[in-house]
């Protein structure tokens, strides 16, 4: 399969989402714990650790944390996004005031580990996949607020991203076609109104639809909770005039069945909205 390449996330993408998620945990009045026990000029060392095997994601954004509360604080990443990484594996050592660290320790950890859990279940649906031309691809069922974050996890974790939002690209589902009329009036309204450099893709959730598709013409289409037969028949009706993209039930048990029919794309919702959160932790080194 072809690699994913990974660009790496501007500091701009994450900035906002970090210092809401600093306020909401610093409340009104502050660490009350942290600052009544350390004073200003109370300095620690501590390292972020890996408890269990995982793909890494966020680890710029989890130190980014610890800078926007203070620009002084020293750190150096251990890891790349995208690694691999097994339990009691140093991610960053940071080295700077108490207050700082501690205060910053939840946030940091609560990012690193929402996105390395994003990451670490992407990769275990691509390795189910390997060995077909099948891309895993994920969906706009993120968390609110983190869709950058999260979108970008799942590149770390070898899957592809599919629309950002809705005015990436046209996809045209059930209730779309319900309300329209059908397939054909759907289709002719938007060729009339988006531009020339836009995908238009649909969801069928049937071989007579996915024909009025076809008849019609559409860049991509969306095959919507078929079985693994009417996968195979869809890839052969298609021959390549669109993209064929299955979706809907998609679970580890199915997932390589499912990349056999031949398809080109596999979106998997539970990759974000279903991932659990990697174990990471923060240590910070006694007496120093």
């Amino acid at each position: 399969m072809k690699q994913v390449i990974i660009p790496p996330l501007h500091r701009l993408q994450f900035e906002g989402l970090l210092r809401r998620a600093l306020s909401e945990d610093l409340g009104r009045g502050g660490d009350l714990t942290t600052d009544s026990i350390f004073s200003p000029v109370d300095v620690v060392s501590a390292r972020i650790v890996s408890r269990a095997d995982g793909v890494v994601s966020g680890i710029a954004a989890a130190v980014a944390v610890f800078d926007l509360l203070d620009g002084e604080i020293e750190s150096t990443s251990m890891v790349v996004d995208g690694e691999k990484v097994g339990a009691d594996d140093v991610l960053a050592e940071l080295r700077g005031s108490a207050r700082t660290v501690l205060s910053g320790e939840r946030t940091a950890l609560n990012v690193l580990g929402r996105m390395s859990g994003v990451a670490t279940l992407t990769q275990r649906y691509v390795d189910a996949v390997a060995g077909t031309d099948a891309r895993i691809v994920c969906t706009r069922k993120t968390t609110p607020g983190m869709r950058v974050l999260e979108k970008y996890a799942v590149r770390c974790g070898g899957g592809w991203n599919h629309r950002f939002a809705l005015d990436d690209a046209v996809l045209i589902k059930d209730n779309h076609l319900a309300a329209a009329g059908g397939v054909r009036p759907a289709i002719e309204r938007v060729r009339q109104s988006v531009g020339h450099t836009v995908k238009v893709e649909l969801e069928v959730d049937s071989l007579d639809q996915l024909s009025d598709a076809l008849e019609v013409g559409v860049d991509a289409v969306l095959l919507d909770n078929m079985t693994a037969d009417e996968l195979r028949r869809a890839v052969t009706m298609i021959d390549g005039r669109a993209v064929s993209e299955a979706s809907g039930g998609i679970t580890l048990d199915n997932v390589a069945e499912i990349a056999a029919t031949g398809v080109d794309l596999i979106s998997v919702g539970a990759i974000t909205h279903s991932a659990p959160s990697m174990d990471v932790s923060l240590d910070v080194d006694p007496g120093v």
